[in-house]
């Protein structure tokens, strides 16, 4: 089992000290949505978002909606092999269900996920594919019983994917750690949490490439793409 998180996520609903601000005010008018149910994007709330605190690493959901579609159609999850979560830069957690299939239109991605933000969970009644927490990188790394985390950043110890992988299959429950920002470093906070931190290119990968290149090279480190062609 790879336990998959993308942590400090640029995944959050609009703060409260950017309401009155002209730009939120007229989009939420458009969404007919109070501010604080709308999920904070720069492509509409860039001019409000300058003097937010670390305002480059914030407002962009559509990174966690790529790379939770690399990660939810790979063989990985289908074998139930996977299990991955969002961390938000407010610390916040995601669980996502390996069985959840997520809508492939981002404006629809966006309703289910201030949805998920409105009433913790989606969908409200049933199986639960989404639920939120307030929860920190330490309580969710606590609560998983990872038994190894090894993060990505190119502040990290250069090696091959390939080598860095390898070492993760002596664990039960090892986690991989991803950034889940456009740009900017993860806090120090979360550099202490992991047993090790591994540069894998010299130029930053996007999330989604690199989370696709990840689970691929567990799956083919485990053997994965042979078992599955001999079903």
């Amino acid at each position: 089992m790879l336990i998959l998180i993308w942590a400090e996520s640029a995944l959050e609903t609009i703060p409260k000290g950017l309401w009155s601000h002209p730009a939120i005010r007229r989009h939420s008018k458009r969404r007919g949505k109070p501010p604080g149910l709308i999920l904070l994007d720069r492509s509409y709330h860039h001019s409000a978002m300058k003097k937010l605190r670390e305002s480059e690493k914030r407002g962009r959901p559509d990174i966690v909606h790529f790379a939770l579609l690399e990660a939810l159609g790979s063989p990985l999850n289908k074998e139930r092999l996977l299990q991955a979560y969002v961390h938000t830069n407010n610390d916040y957690v995601v669980t996502v269900n390996s069985e959840a299939r997520l809508p492939r239109n981002y404006d629809r991605f966006v309703g289910l996920l201030e949805q998920l933000f409105e009433l913790g969970r989606v969908p409200s009644k049933g199986q639960t594919l989404l639920k939120l927490e307030h929860k920190t990188l330490s309580q969710l790394l606590e609560e998983t019983k990872t038994d190894y985390v090894m993060a990505f950043s190119r502040k990290g110890s250069p090696e091959t994917l390939e080598e860095a992988i390898s070492r993760l299959l002596e664990k039960q429950r090892p986690a991989v750690i991803v950034g889940g920002f456009p740009h900017g470093r993860f806090s120090e906070t979360t550099i202490r949490l992991a047993d090790e931190v591994v540069r894998i290119d010299p130029d930053m990968l996007e999330t989604w490439t690199l989370t696709s290149r990840v689970i691929y090279e567990y799956e083919r480190a485990i053997s994965l793409p042979k078992k599955r062609l001999r079903q």
